[in-house]
């Protein structure tokens, strides 16, 4: 598996990553058995694959447990991410929260960690219903030097974020902490980060790990009339699709149509090229040259081995062009908001 450096740090990661907030098992995945989640940590790590990408909130913390559990015997084999979420960043119990976290991990240091969304009242909204945090938000210089703080400790070896913008990046940089990684939602219906965030990162040094590569299934192939509500409901509550999911709160009419027409000339190519849908999509994905990996969620040893045939696709130029051609109307349907799950005047990334 061919690794990147991640940013201007020194972590080298394998271009696919492990995405692992089913791990644990909860509400928005179902169950997911530990011995599930050991075989495929096993199976990645022979595979090449070192990247694994956890959260203090995926499933109460249960992914993290589940994610330590499954390392035990091979930590030093591993890159793990985990992210504090922005509720928790005031400075000691950001200092509390990270040492939770390596608890569960069963580790002594996270590689990489992560705030999980920008310092702003709607993204502590998301996490916490402590009124007083709204009230007495934890600062951007805060945050980042007690983050500064951990890394001079040993207890992390990088600092990044997850789903910041151009404008809460450019904050960040005035703290003169130095961050090395930004975790967005990117693929051929999510392109919103080539609207001007993947060219900063790349100027800055700032290495961008993609999530949703896989759209969660619809760019497998499985699905393709998002209009006859196919779609679980959780998933539908992106802004992609229309305002009738129940789940939905971005009150935008979506791209069906459009995903719809960029799904069936996938598979029109894949037939032509006599390759998986999937392996389109994780391959283009990875031809952006701002993108040092991507993750996928593999729950079970035979979706890992679809996925690891999948990322290994070599992809022409003009098959990639192609793609771009597709997936163009979704893009301009939808826009550059990389918050795809409010609508522009509501998003939480500025």
């Amino acid at each position: 598996m061919e690794k990147r450096r991640l940013g201007n740090s020194d972590l080298l990661v394998s271009k696919l990553g492990m995405g692992c907030w089913p791990y644990g098992g909860g509400a928005y995945w179902g169950e997911q058995s530990q011995k599930d989640v050991n075989e495929v940590v096993a199976l990645a790590l022979d595979s090449g694959v070192n990247l694994f990408d956890t959260a203090e909130a995926y499933n109460d913390g249960a992914s993290e447990s589940a994610l330590g559990e499954a390392l035990r015997g091979r930590r030093a084999e591993a890159v793990i991410v985990s992210k504090v979420s922005t509720s928790n960043t005031h400075a000691e119990t950001l200092r509390a929260h990270c040492e939770a976290s390596l608890r569960r991990l069963q580790t002594d240091y996270i590689d990489l960690y992560l705030l999980h969304w920008p310092i702003n009242p709607k993204a502590i909204e998301h996490f916490s219903s402590d009124r007083s945090l709204c009230e007495n938000p934890p600062t951007v210089e805060e945050a980042f030097h007690t983050l500064s703080a951990l890394r001079k400790e040993g207890k992390i070896r990088a600092i990044g974020v997850s789903n910041h913008g151009l404008g809460q990046m450019q904050e960040i940089a005035k703290t003169g902490v130095p961050v090395v990684a930004n975790e967005l939602p990117y693929n051929l219906i999510s392109r919103a980060i080539e609207g001007g965030i993947a060219g900063y990162c790349e100027q800055n040094g700032i290495g961008i790990i993609g999530y949703m590569a896989l759209q969660q299934g619809i760019l497998t192939g499985l699905y393709e009339k998002i209009s006859d509500l196919s779609v679980p409901q959780l998933h539908s509550r992106h802004f992609h699709y229309s305002r009738a999911g129940e789940m939905a709160r971005h009150g935008s009419e979506g791209a069906e149509p459009e995903i719809e027409a960029l799904l069936a000339g996938m598979k029109t190519l894949s037939q032509q090229l006599g390759v998986s849908v999937a392996a389109l999509s994780l391959s283009w994905t990875l031809q952006n040259s701002a993108v040092s990996a991507t993750l996928v969620g593999s729950r079970t040893a035979e979706e890992l081995r679809m996925n690891l045939a999948a990322a290994d696709y070599p992809m022409a130029a003009e098959v990639r062009a192609e793609l771009d051609r597709l997936s163009q109307p979704v893009l301009d349907k939808l826009g550059y908001s990389p918050d795809y799950y409010e609508s522009l005047s509501n998003s939480r990334i500025y």
